[in-house]
């Protein structure tokens, strides 16, 4: 079970991350991580989460010839980009 220092930490993890705490909790929270390897594994797989789902999220590019193409092909060749 988690102590009350790391269920007070977990209700500030999204915002730690994001950056968008004040300076004095970000100070309080790195101090509990050093000490508490749960929660360092807790916030570096959120760390994870977060950075795979930006990388994972990019929408892809496809090559103009295949785009026009594929416009084509389904007689939507008023969408092609000239």
């Amino acid at each position: 079970m988690a102590h009350e220092n790391c269920k007070h930490l977990l209700g500030s993890l999204s915002e730690y991350i994001d950056g968008a705490l004040g300076d004095e909790i970000c100070a309080e929270i790195e101090k509990h991580l050093a000490g508490c390897e749960n929660c360092r594994v807790v916030i570096d797989s959120l760390k994870k989460t977060v950075y795979l789902y930006h990388v994972t999220s990019e929408d892809p590019q496809v090559p103009d010839g295949v785009r026009n193409r594929l416009m084509q092909r389904l007689d939507l060749k008023d969408l092609i980009d000239k």
